[in-house]
């Protein structure tokens, strides 16, 4: 009886012992099968910006409303017919309406009121144009408005001047083939590294396209940029 027991407790340890050993065997082979690399690649382009929207604003004071209305009309004249001196055609150039505030009314009580006029209105003329080298022109010219009596107001958020890239469309699949050839370039060299053949892609994943500016200098130049992530099964 004990001879038996003996004999099955051995069985069940050699059962337990070849159980462990495919159990491990056949986990390396699927860690092997698993192997792989995950890679970047990317793709950049420098390009010239094709649209500009440049607006044009200045500010006018007076006591007097109509008069007030009156001059900005009067320069808004003035600006026109120096963009089209400059190139725009009338239909790249719009006007926007008026802004006028009534500081008597805003600042009520205030002792200073008597000292300052109390209408100021602002306009804003808008240059939308793929003429983007004539804009570049015409504002280093703007002095001449100065000599006309139009004090235009400073570039800030509202009124700053954009420059726009809006061919992605036709650089996106050379880029992506790009960006997907060198991040092959680097998995093979992984691969070479480690000893290890490159196999299929497992995973790839198309990054989104950026378009900035290529420095604060040159805000006509864009960068366009894109990074590809790719996965690759290694083979032994």
């Amino acid at each position: 009886m004990n001879s038996r027991r003996i004999v099955e407790a051995l069985l069940l340890a050699v059962g337990i012992v070849v159980a462990a050993w495919v159990l491990g065997q056949s986990l390396l082979q699927f860690k092997q099968a698993d192997r792989s690399v995950e890679v970047k690649g990317l793709a950049e382009r420098e390009v010239p910006a094709d649209t500009a929207i440049w607006p044009v604003a200045f500010s006018e004071a007076d006591n007097d409303l109509p008069k007030l209305y009156q001059a900005l009309q009067e320069k808004n004249a003035k600006i026109a017919a120096f963009l089209q001196t400059s190139g725009f055609k009338p239909e790249e150039i719009s006007v926007s309406a008026p802004s006028i505030t009534d500081r008597q009314a805003q600042d009520y009580g205030n002792a200073q009121l008597a000292e300052r006029l109390r209408y100021s209105g602002k306009s804003t003329l808008t240059v939308y144009t793929r003429q983007v080298d004539r804009v570049r022109e015409a504002m280093a010219r703007l002095g001449e408005l100065g000599k006309q009596g139009i004090a235009l107001s400073p570039e800030n958020y509202e009124n700053r001047t954009q420059f726009l890239f809006t061919g992605l469309n036709a650089l996106k699949p050379a880029m992506i083939e790009e960006a997907t050839k060198n991040a092959r370039i680097s998995a093979e060299k992984f691969a070479k590294d480690s000893d290890s053949r490159l196999g299929k892609i497992r995973r790839a994943n198309q990054g989104q396209f950026s378009i900035e500016d290529r420095d604060a200098s040159t805000p006509y130049i864009k960068k366009v940029r894109v990074v590809s992530s790719v996965e690759y099964r290694l083979i032994d």
